[in-house]
């Protein structure tokens, strides 16, 4: 009766409010909080044994690649034009979505307009002020009880929408209206990306799979080895001129040739390891400077393949699952222990590591985990576990201050025009 009385309760204030395109979801700004004695944690400061070069500071060239279809192919969010002080915050807000983080859905943008979608797989369109555009939702009451999680991807044109629960379907990304819909056999967690009239998803039985974009029919697929036991991490694809390359749950990369459909190589990265490591392994996003792929794991391994012979440029220790950023010779990354890691991108040596959690005592930092990270100017946006924001100093490698955004885990930063956003499992954030 509780439940009922809670689902009545919660139409009852979705009825009292206007889906017109007029209609403001969005909370008030509100000032964000600096974290009390951010400075005052440690009197004095020690010297970490992990750290090398602290001093050593990293010049940027600052020079923002406005090819942003590109840097999407190839996963790399690159230097991003943002460079504000964050001070204020408003969210949209929905009940909230169970397992949301293991899936960790993404926003998709839409010339100056953001897309996401609420806890019953409804999608919506917001534009530059916060205000609805359009809300569409194509699921049946059951499956809407599911709370399914999207994934998305756009070119400028359509809207590709995957789910876990094995549906897929186009959208007009300008009206929300449905073109096609369809079912596979399994369902999907990975990113998804576009080329041409194709798009390419991963399934949860490890198979990669080439649709039609104009019907939805599929075109192709490449099975690869399946495992019982698997992590719950997206999984993810870079696109570099006529291929596609992908990881899946027991840590092999594959290169297929997207015209014929063929695999052109495949390289296991945890050996003997696979059937202990299968359930347990994360690992980042795949990313490219077109001549090489980059990513990293929670076993403390970060690679270096050669895209076209998939041989091993190197290979590096580096703990961390989520993504890396290339910003000229540099690769960037956060480990899961919170140690900011500068690699060359040639060479795999590490040149410099800096602590970015040492504010914190040893009890608080273990529960802490970074969640992924954009790079500005001269800034790392980093956010974490417990619903931080970090603003780093690149060239010192120094945490310059620590805002509080929510007492949950947050996603990585998102960037567009003069904002940052994240998202959590009951609702999407706004920072500027």
């Amino acid at each position: 009766m509780i439940k009922i009385f809670y689902l009545f309760l919660f139409s009852l204030i979705l009825i009292s409010c206007s889906f017109n395109k007029n209609s403001k979801f969005w909370t008030s700004t509100k000032l964000i909080k600096l974290e009390k004695n951010f400075n005052e944690i440690f009197t004095e400061e020690k010297k970490l044994q992990n750290e090398l070069n602290p001093n050593l500071k990293i010049k940027l060239n600052n020079k923002i690649d406005n090819n942003t279809f590109l840097l999407k192919q190839l996963n790399n969010d690159g230097i991003v034009s943002f460079n504000s002080v964050i001070k204020k915050s408003s969210r949209y807000n929905f009940s909230k979505i169970k397992n949301f983080h293991q899936y960790e859905p993404e926003i998709s943008f839409y010339k100056k307009n953001l897309i996401f979608f609420d806890n019953k797989g409804s999608i919506l369109q917001f534009n530059q002020n916060s205000k609805l555009n359009w809300k569409k939702n194509y699921y049946s009451k059951s499956e809407k009880k599911l709370n399914p999680i999207l994934q998305f991807s756009n070119n400028d044109k359509y809207l590709i929408v995957i789910d876990n629960i094995a549906k897929y379907y186009l959208l007009d990304v300008e009206t929300g209206n449905l073109i096609w819909k369809k079912n596979n056999l399994a369902p999907f967690n990975s990113q998804v990306k576009i080329y041409k009239d194709m798009f390419f998803v991963i399934d949860f039985s490890n198979t990669l799979r080439c649709f039609s974009i104009k019907t939805g029919e599929e075109l192709w697929n490449i099975k690869t080895e399946n495992s019982l036991m698997r992590s719950q991490k997206k999984l993810s694809l870079v696109i570099v001129k006529d291929r596609v390359y992908f990881n899946n749950s027991i840590g092999d990369i594959t290169a297929v040739d997207i015209k014929k459909g063929e695999m052109i190589w495949q390289l296991p990265t945890q050996g003997t390891k696979v059937v202990e490591t299968a359930f347990s392994l994360e690992t980042s996003d795949i990313v490219s400077d077109n001549k090489s792929l980059f990513f990293s794991n929670n076993k403390n391994q970060f690679f270096s393949i050669d895209t076209e012979t998939g041989s091993f440029n190197w290979k590096n220790k580096v703990n961390s699952n989520i993504r890396p950023v290339i910003a000229g010779n540099f690769i960037f990354t956060v480990s899961l222990e919170g140690y900011l890691v500068v690699i060359d991108k040639i060479s795999g040596n590490i040149i410099k590591v800096t602590d970015i959690f040492k504010t914190f005592k040893p009890k608080k930092r273990s529960k802490i985990k970074p969640s992924g990270f954009l790079i500005g100017f001269d800034k790392m946006y980093l956010s974490t576990s417990n619903g931080r924001i970090f603003v780093i100093d690149l060239n010192l490698g120094k945490t310059i201050s620590v805002l509080k955004i929510d007492n949950e885990k947050i996603s990585r930063p998102f960037a567009m025009q003069n904002n940052l956003f994240v998202i959590k499992d009951n609702s999407v954030i706004r920072l500027n």
